[in-house]
């Protein structure tokens, strides 16, 4: 969250805004019923919330929940919190990650704590059994394209799944232009170059990355190019905002505020006929209509709906 935008004064929510952990476990058997099988708690920074492991635990039980994850920072992955969340029932986790030179990711994140931090965040989530673990990377153009091959040399033949992600408008607050977007077939030809790469088949439809191994056996990588090779057709995800609200686009302008029928006393019934309704109405193609236009809209920070 840019301190810019989000500094010392800003006026965060009040606690009985967010929902509950029963209110966010009530609406995710709403989306459960609708066919979702995969859940993953995001942010902001979902380790800040207090009793995480309350919410991982009541949400891993939940009948047809196949894939429970969670993206983080990992400044706050100690051996200890690893642990309780996979007791809790967490299996997967995603570590965002955008260099492994300290001075650079200070300078893309504006955060304290050091790239070793994250790495030992990392060792600690696989010594407690979480697997796969992903790493992702925002890559920019000025900012931190120099550390693709990095990273890439950072996690081969580790068991960690390296992602990169395209510079997305997402926002109003990331300064997003246009030319500061590396594709990802720029990505892919820089580590090509180095690490010979071969295409895998998806292993799901509507996955977001596109797959590669190394073809000396080295892992796997992801690359995710939502700005130069859209993919809103095969798109299968909705987002719950800490208040309730749910957007059906990470670009979305507006979100249905599912929290106002929660509180009104709408059952389990209810919540899931609204999300069949909002779902099946969505007209979502916000990648594929990108424009000088639809850049400038007000659109919902990243910091509320997670990726």
């Amino acid at each position: 969250m840019p301190k810019e935008f989000f500094g010392s004064n800003h006026a965060f929510l009040h606690r009985a805004e967010l929902l509950s952990f029963e209110e966010i476990e009530r609406s995710v058997y709403a989306f459960v019923a609708n066919g979702v099988k995969k859940v993953r708690i995001t942010g902001g920074e979902p380790m800040v919330r207090r009793d995480l492991t309350d919410l991982i635990a009541r949400l891993a039980v939940i009948p047809s929940v196949e894939d429970l994850s969670m993206t983080t920072n990992a400044s706050l992955l100690t051996h200890s919190a690893a642990e309780k969340l996979y007791e809790a029932g967490l299996r997967r986790i995603t570590i965002s990650l955008d260099a492994i030179d300290n001075e650079v990711f200070s300078a893309i994140n504006d955060v304290k704590f050091p790239v070793a931090r994250v790495l030992s965040g990392i060792e600690n989530a696989q010594a407690a059994g979480m697997s796969p673990i992903k790493v992702n990377m925002v890559v920019a153009r000025g900012m931190n394209e120099n550390e693709i091959l990095p990273m890439v040399r950072q996690f081969r033949n580790t068991d960690v799944i390296l992602r990169f992600i395209e510079f997305m408008d997402v926002g109003n607050t990331n300064d997003w232009q246009m030319d500061k977007v590396i594709s990802a077939r720029e990505i892919l030809d820089i580590i090509h170059r180095e690490f010979p790469l071969k295409a895998v088949s998806p292993t799901y439809r509507g996955e977001v990355a596109k797959r590669w191994i190394y073809e000396d056996g080295g892992g796997e990588i992801g690359v995710i190019s939502s700005v130069t090779e859209p993919f809103c057709g095969t798109c299968n995800r909705a987002r719950l905002t800490a208040e309730g609200k749910v957007y059906t686009c990470l670009f979305a302008t507006s979100g249905f505020d599912l929290r106002k029928h929660i509180r009104e006393g709408a059952d389990v019934d209810q919540l899931t006929e609204l999300v069949r309704n909002l779902w099946s109405g969505r007209s979502d193609r916000y990648s594929e209509l990108r424009s000088n236009a639809t850049v400038s809209l007000p659109k919902v920070e990243m910091s509320y709906v997670g990726g």
